[in-house]
């Protein structure tokens, strides 16, 4: 027999399919911006799978998680740029 109830990949799957439909509507940089997010929704959806049980959250969780490492990225660069 299968399985009866959606793990949670499965249900991060259909959150960011939704998503995704939504941004199709959206213009210009928004769009962009949007398929920005819905990436980073599925990035962490094998760990989320470990501690989370709702996967709206896991949606969000793996998006913070993803700008926090932009975050560091972006102050990476700004503390070795040369002073010019």
């Amino acid at each position: 027999m299968g399985r009866s109830i959606e793990s949670i990949r499965q249900c991060v799957k259909k959150i960011a399919a939704r998503w995704t439909k939504t941004s199709r509507a959206m213009t210009g940089v928004n769009r962009i911006y949007a398929e920005r997010v819905i990436q980073k929704a599925t990035v962490h959806s094998d760990a989320a799978f470990y501690g989370l049980d709702d996967p709206l959250e896991a949606a969000v969780f793996s998006v913070l998680v993803e700008l926090e490492k932009e975050m560091d990225d972006l102050r990476a660069d700004r503390d070795f740029r040369p002073d010019v």
